[in-house]
């Protein structure tokens, strides 16, 4: 089983060149290709800003992906998945979710997690999903559709949204019937539901998984921390992935993290990181 975590935690403190570098020190096998500083929505006008002054976002990006793509090789790493933009619906988006896909093909990614919106059903998210698909197939990019989650003021505690119970996350990904369409299940957003988690979520989907994003939380907040270090039962769910016989890689999304850290100690921190993504993954080759 072949490990995996996102720059964009490591990036903030020393950018996407160095983070590769020292995720490959670390010990992983491979790093998800984070795009957010392709945009930066403002959550509270519900717009994005793509003139951010970053490579992703300008004419080069491509020359960009093909950097990283280089210095992973140097460093003995590949990119082996990437996260598009978000939120994915708006028409301003669409053409830099493309732009995802893009330098996802050129960093050498197999898969790109682009995620469904919140509150639309299957069928509407599968139009988004359609072209978006007949952009990436030709480039050799599957596309993941990702578990969401919103928030129940009554109960205060995470509620439905697009993906979130295994007969939406199945719906997603067979409305297209695509082999290229493809499940990335987010293990913390599925812990946060009342009404199901994600060992249920990993038997419904059993084929169509093939992306994940590991990290720990309270069962009831998205914290996105270092697993083994708050409440997910980590060994049923590597179990369970173990039963569908899950040939992906052991992706970590612990983005909060690293926000402990600084220059001086992240290669403490990514480390750390590197140490609890084998330990997952030593567990599920000894299962």
């Amino acid at each position: 089983m072949k490990t995996s975590t996102e720059i964009n935690s490591a990036s903030r403190i020393v950018g996407e060149e160095k983070a590769i570098e020292l995720i490959a020190k670390a010990g992983f096998d491979a790093w998800d290709f984070s795009m957010f500083s392709m945009g930066v929505y403002d959550w509270g006008k519900k717009t994005f800003n793509f003139e951010t002054g970053h490579p992703l976002s300008g004419k080069d990006y491509l020359a960009f992906a093909r950097k990283l793509k280089k210095i992973g090789e140097d460093n003995g790493i590949h990119c082996n998945q990437s996260h598009a933009p978000f939120p994915s619906g708006s028409d301003e988006v669409f053409p830099y979710l493309l732009r995802a896909i893009e330098c996802t093909a050129e960093a050498g990614g197999e898969i790109c997690v682009i995620h469904p919106e919140s509150f639309s059903t299957p069928e509407q998210n599968a139009e988004m999903y359609a072209k978006l698909l007949e952009f990436s197939k030709p480039m050799g990019v599957k596309i993941a559709t990702e578990n969401m989650w919103g928030w129940n003021s009554e109960k205060n505690r995470a509620g439905f949204a697009a993906c979130a119970t295994p007969e939406s996350f199945v719906a997603h990904v067979d409305a297209l019937n695509d082999d290229y369409m493809v499940a990335c299940l987010d293990i913390g957003h599925a812990e946060m539901m009342d009404d199901t988690n994600a060992v249920e979520l990993i038997r419904a989907l059993s084929h169509r998984l093939k992306s994940l994003h590991i990290h720990d939380n309270d069962k009831w907040h998205d914290s996105h921390q270092i697993p083994f270090t708050m409440q997910i039962d980590f060994p049923p769910i590597v179990k369970a992935l173990k039963e569908i016989n899950y040939d992906g890689y052991f992706t970590l999304e612990c983005d909060s993290y690293l926000k402990a850290f600084n220059a001086e100690n992240v290669e403490e921190g990514v480390k750390n990181l590197s140490n609890s993504a084998r330990r997952l993954a030593d567990m599920f080759e000894e299962m």
